[in-house]
């Protein structure tokens, strides 16, 4: 069946309001009471092969990428209880090599410059993807159908017992984070005693342990079967070309045997259930859980809606009640759960410090009763279901990955039978009205039921032929990349403004890119520029923080601002259609930011809460340490590396400090606006003279900052930060760095791949697949205006402390010494590195980002475009001589973890002198 739609374009009036103030124009731009919801179109075949694998094919030329997304009818709820864990743990061995490719998955793809791959689990289904150049895609076809026709064979205990440790350290990872074993144990709690969803998707420890070498083949057996699986190709490929190739590499996979598929089982609760439980977190968190009912079903889209109505963004339910007015939480979200069986509404909200979870129960058991009373207004409801359909929208620019089209495409196919089924929801959501929620917000309090029906199988057929097994597709040669020419102009204002048209959904992206950033804190109040950046959504003189989020929302448009090391940023993504009227808001954003005291009070509670957030985390609590360690306290860069200053930082920022930095470092001769989408020039300058006209740099000159020079460290040094009871220790070995402006950046991108930057670099292949101690180790390179960082990292089990860094310094010196870089190495890093820039450019913010970066440098769209050419003109010798900045007898080493269980082990290694911090990164 072939689906074909017309990709509408979207017209929402805007009312311009007049403000208060005599020179101020604000505009709230209004929805109208129907909107005019733009349509989102995928056109699509679809066909079931013989053997029972359906195929949807997705046409779309703009890049020379295909989407390679393989979904498989299985998930944890079909495991059963005292085997849980499978599921995921097969996802982990279907990278470790097939019968006829007997080695690393990722190998072929990183030479190929595959992006966004991977593979997940979930309750319900297992995903493998990749974006690959299109002269790449038999041999990603080749793969995928090896290991799933062709993968028994290579399965053998060695590779059970080392990916079993791998998933058992990526289950202590995620148990050794704040809140880590929330959600474990309420699946237990939410749903009854033998429910597919009462257990977690990575399973119990026992469970891992017990996995046999003949579990797990019959696992394979059972479930990857050609029948039980769903291939969605979408990109440079035609229908006719996708099914020949498909038929080809698949067609002569078994269809697998029969299975047994449950049906919805909601469970819905009666009365209130309560239960406490104590963990290291950093705050109260108070979750609420309702069982609702599944995916596919028209409630599920209206809980969506409803989730939005509850929390999303600050003009929303719970947000203004406890966050906003009664300022009773810091934090506080809503979603909808939604899966096969059963889904599930869950309202998270984190306890200002003082304020009781009760408090919270009741303040949210009042709106829920206000809902179930009045329902939500049309304008409430209107804003969500637009905001949700420009989202849809947004995300058909990509082809592939989380959320792209083959997303929809494939989830629609695996979950309800129907590659289209997304249409479905659509007119779903468009028809909800707002008795719909307030009937949504009553009905959910009775029992369910689990009924399990049996049907026969197809008499499916295996072909007698397939692909050659024998050797792995040649990639075919890659495409070069092409990038749109770039026009350039400057504003009366004397902004500087770059633009790259591309059409191929009608949207616009905005960058607006400031120099300062976190360095422009330095003698002033530590934080300063990244509150100031985040204060900008708490609205305008003449709007509010809620009203300029419903206003922005009512036009489908989004816009963000943050700070990083030596930049600011605000960025702002706009239909076509609305581009005018977004203008109007983002210049009254430029030109008017209010800064109220009350609004700074109000972020400031919940600022110090994510930074006790911040010192909780492992890898956090070492980033916000280690740049004072390595510049010293009397340099720009010496403050947390998060940006979010210090507690006591934080509480002396006054109003005055955030207006000095808006003066100071938000003005147009400091910024260059990048603009990616559907205009030209033509149209666009016009327009922002129109809108930018009153945003005018003040007569005082620009600041500079000061980035001088560190002298290097001579010899190492380890700090020690105390998290008891965790059970993992996190490691970092950090030094200073070249800037990112040195000649030898790109050498230093390359030989930093090699060591500790893709998932095949030296470091991780240690630490995660050879001994299976981390569930991820690399490195990376901090590329900074002045001296940057480089450090290496891995999160590993506690009892393997004093072994893991062993195993760092064994690599680092082995690099810098007599395992150098070799040419096999530097040729996978500059194929992958060459190869995946055609895809790498697929979305607006990605080509903005590059293109600002580009620019900012000094260099122009050809040096852009030069990169693979220069990766490719590197020599053997140019990256074993950029790795000579490592230094490994001279490393600051950062280790966070229970003292109780490792201090011991480090201080045995003699690493260098030992200083025990706080974390706030004060010697004890």
């Amino acid at each position: 069946m072939q689906v074909k739609h017309s990709l509408a374009a979207v017209a929402v009036s805007a009312v311009l309001l007049t403000g208060c103030q005599a020179n101020s124009v604000a505009s709230q731009p209004k929805a109208p009471a129907s909107p005019n919801y733009p349509a989102v179109a995928i056109p699509y075949q679809s066909f079931t092969l013989a053997n029972g694998l359906t195929l949807v094919v997705h046409e779309d030329h703009k890049a020379p990428i295909v989407a390679v997304n393989i979904w498989y009818g299985v998930g944890s709820k079909d495991e059963k209880p005292g085997k849980t864990g499978f599921a995921h743990l097969f996802e982990h061995l279907m990278f470790n090599g097939s019968e006829n490719f007997n080695d690393e998955y990722f190998g072929p793809f990183e030479k190929a410059g595959a992006t966004d791959m991977n593979g997940t689990t979930n309750n319900d289904r297992t995903n493998y993807f990749e974006n690959v150049p299109t002269p790449a895609l038999d041999m990603a076809l080749w793969m995928e159908s090896d290991r799933m026709g062709h993968l028994v064979g290579a399965i053998d205990q060695a590779k059970l017992d080392e990916q079993r440790g791998v998933v058992q350290n990526e289950k202590r990872q995620g148990e050794a984070q704040p809140f880590g074993r929330v959600f474990g144990y309420l699946a237990e709690q939410t749903f009854p005693k033998g429910h597919p969803y009462s257990w977690t998707t990575i399973g119990s420890m026992a469970d891992l342990n017990a996995a046999s070498l003949a579990d797990v083949k019959d696992w394979f057996k059972n479930y990857y079967g050609a029948a039980n699986a769903v291939i969605v190709l979408a990109g440079d490929i035609t229908p006719e070309q996708a099914k020949a190739k498909v038929e080809h590499y698949f067609g002569d996979i078994p269809a697998g045997p029969p299975l047994k598929k449950a049906k919805a089982w909601v469970a819905k609760m009666q009365g209130t259930k309560r239960a406490t439980m104590q963990d290291k977190v950093p705050n109260d968190r108070l979750y609420m859980v309702w069982n609702v009912p599944q995916y596919g079903t028209q409630e599920a889209q209206q809980l969506d809606l409803l989730s939005d109505v509850l929390t999303g963004g600050k003009s929303s339910r719970l947000f203004q009640r406890l966050v906003d007015k009664d300022q009773l939480a810091t934090n506080i979200y809503a979603f909808n759960y939604s899966r096969q069986l059963a889904g599930q509404l869950i309202i998270m909200a984190d306890a200002k410090p003082g304020v009781s979870l009760a408090k919270l129960e009741k303040a949210i058991d009042e709106e829920l009763a206000r809902l179930a009373q009045d329902g939500p207004s049309s304008d409430e409801l209107n804003r969500v279901k637009f905001s949700q359909v420009a989202g849809m929208v947004r995300a058909t620019e990509r082809v592939g990955g989380f959320g792209g089209k083959s997303d929809f495409l494939a989830q629609g196919t695996v979950y309800e039978g129907n590659p289209g089924f997304y249409q479905t929801q659509l007119k779903d959501l468009e028809s909800t009205t707002p008795a719909d929620i307030q009937k949504l917000v009553k009905d959910w309090l009775s029992d369910g039921v689990f009924v399990l029906d049996v049907s026969p199988q197809p008499d499916f057929k295996t072909a007698s032929n397939g692909a050659d097994r024998s050797k792995l597709p040649v990639v075919g040669k890659l495409p070069a990349l092409t990038l749109p020419a770039l026009h350039s102009f400057t504003l009366s204002n004397g902004l500087k403004v770059a633009l790259a048209e591309r059409h191929d959904t009608s949207t616009v992206e905005m960058m607006l890119r400031f120099g300062g950033g976190y360095a422009s804190d330095y003698g002033h109040t530590t934080g300063t520029a990244s509150f100031a950046m985040a204060m900008l959504h708490e609205g305008t003189d003449s709007l509010s923080g809620p009203q300029l989020a419903d206003a922005m929302s009512e036009l489908g448009s989004s816009w963000s601002s943050n700070a990083s090391l030596d930049m600011s940023y605000v960025s702002l993504d706009s239909l076509t259609v609305n581009l005018d009227p977004s203008l109007v808001l983002l210049s009254d954003i430029l030109e008017h930011p209010a800064f109220r005291q009350a609004d700074m009070d109000k972020r400031r509670s919940r600022w110090i809460d994510n930074i006790q957030q911040e010192k909780a985390q492992p890898v956090n609590m070492a980033l916000r340490v280690l740049p004072e360690l390595l510049y010293g306290g009397h340099h720009a860069y010496s403050a947390p590396l998060t940006g979010s200053g210090t507690k006591a930082s934080i509480e002396a920022l006054t109003r005055a400090d955030l207006k000095r930095y808006h003066q100071d470092w938000l003005r147009p001769d400091n910024a260059r606006l990048v603009v990616v989408g559907d205009t030209t020039e033509a149209e666009l300058k016009p327009l922002l003279e129109k809108r930018l006209a009153g945003w005018q740099a003040p007569a005082t000159a620009k600041p500079a900052i000061n980035l001088a020079q560190v002298a290097p460290q001579q010899q190492s040094r380890v700090f020690l930060i105390d998290q008891p009871g965790s059970p993992q220790a996190t490691i970092i070995a950090g030094q200073l760095a070249p800037s990112k402006s040195s000649d030898q950046a790109d050498a230093i991108e390359v030989m930093n791949g090699i060591l500790g930057g893709t998932f095949t670099s030296r470091l991780n292949m240690n630490l995660r697949e050879d001994k299976h101690w981390s569930y991820g180790a690399g490195s990376f390179w901090v590329k900074a205006k002045g001296q940057g960082i480089y450090a290496a990292y891995a999160p590993v089990q506690v009892d393997k402390t004093k072994e893991s860094i062993e195993e760092i310094e064994k690599e680092l010196h082995g690099f810098v010494g007599k395992h150098p870089a070799t040419a096999a190495e530097l040729a996978k890093l500059q194929a992958n590195k060459t190869a995946e820039l055609p895809g790498a450019y697929e979305t607006k913010s990605a080509l903005a980002s590059s293109i600002g970066k580009t620019l900012d440098s000094g260099k122009d769209m050809t040096w852009l475009a030069g990169y693979s050419d220069r990766i490719k003109a590197l020599k053997l010798k140019d990256v074993q001589q950029a790795a000579t900045l490592i230094q490994p007898q001279a490393l600051t080493w950062v280790i966070v973890g229970d003292l109780s269980k490792m201090e011991a082990q480090v201080r045995s290694l003699k690493l260098g002198p030992v200083t025990k911090l706080d974390s706030d990164g004060n010697p004890l």
